[in-house]
């Protein structure tokens, strides 16, 4: 692997928000809006979802100290001036 930690980092960030995107299409779907599909399991199956995703942001997050400990340590939200 010749990629820089930063290049894989960012890298998977970008992917983690893409499938972020699509986890939450779940509740969305028009099987869990059809009341005969997965009888009585919608709710649970959404929550389900919305835990994959809380897991999912916080692997986002994860990398995003990754790049931060990678720099000088200052988060860009604590930053006066762009990074």
């Amino acid at each position: 692997m010749d990629d820089s930690i930063k290049e894989i980092a960012t890298s998977l960030r970008k992917a983690l928000l893409e499938i972020e995107h699509t986890v939450r299409a779940i509740k969305e779907h028009p099987e869990i809006k059809t009341p005969d599909a997965y009888p009585g399991q919608h709710g649970e199956m959404i929550a389900q979802s919305m835990l994959a995703l809380r897991a999912i942001e916080e692997a986002r997050m994860r990398l995003g100290k990754v790049l931060q400990y990678g720099r000088d340590g200052v988060s860009v939200y604590d930053r006066t001036e762009a990074p």
